[in-house]
């Protein structure tokens, strides 16, 4: 059983950043992909990012956030965080992680078996 803690979200003006963090419970973290997911005001939840599970070497990004966002991982602190930059309006959306098991690279909803409550980013023009 793993459970997920999302901290770090808020309100920033456009070009601004966020970090995001997700603490984990469980002595088993290491073993677990984690995935950032993200749902926009009346929209569906889409993938935002991953890092595999282990040392968290490889990691994989959805095309609208490559080279702002960076995911990473703490397994010491049992933490994952997503370091938001250059935010821009259409980056607004409560910001989910998610945990895999031995996941890694493009990961759907389905395939995440624990979930966060989720931290609310708004970003402002």
């Amino acid at each position: 059983q793993v459970q997920l803690v999302e901290s770090g979200g808020g309100l920033v003006q456009a070009g601004g950043s966020l970090r995001l963090s997700c603490a984990a419970s469980g002595r088993t973290f290491s073993r677990y992909g984690l995935g950032w997911f993200r749902q926009p005001p009346g929209k569906e939840r889409e993938f935002v990012a991953s890092i595999a599970w282990s040392s968290g070497s490889s990691t994989y990004y959805t095309d609208s956030v490559k080279g702002r966002f960076t995911i990473s991982r703490d397994n010491a602190k049992n933490t994952v965080f997503l370091q938001m930059n250059s935010l821009k309006p259409e980056d607004t959306a409560v910001y989910y992680c998610a945990a895999d098991l031995f996941g890694s690279g493009y990961m759907r909803d389905s395939s995440m078996g624990y979930w966060g409550k989720g931290t609310l980013v708004t970003v402002s023009s």
